[in-house]
């Protein structure tokens, strides 16, 4: 699988690191990074405010749905469950 480029912000306070050392612990950082940035564990962080129906869409398939739509309908708020 082809890693996609990022911008990673990544505070070191060694500056004795090795420059192969912070490499590694970039590709280690985006290996778990890939691991996470999922569908399914969106869906499971998200639900919809539907206002136009009254509802909450907590179902992963519902909110994919609504996700994959390029504009959301009016009304319709995607929230962090955090």
């Amino acid at each position: 699988m082809k890693t996609q480029d990022r911008d990673l912000l990544v505070l070191v306070r060694d500056e004795l690191m090795s420059s192969q050392f912070i490499e590694q612990e970039l590709e280690q950082l985006n290996e778990m990074l890939i691991q996470f940035e999922t569908m399914d564990k969106f869906c499971t962080v998200h639900e919809i405010f539907d206002l136009n129906r009254f509802k909450i869409i907590v179902k992963q398939r519902k909110i994919q749905q609504v996700v994959m739509q390029r504009v959301l309908k009016p009304f319709q708020f995607l929230f962090n469950k955090n």
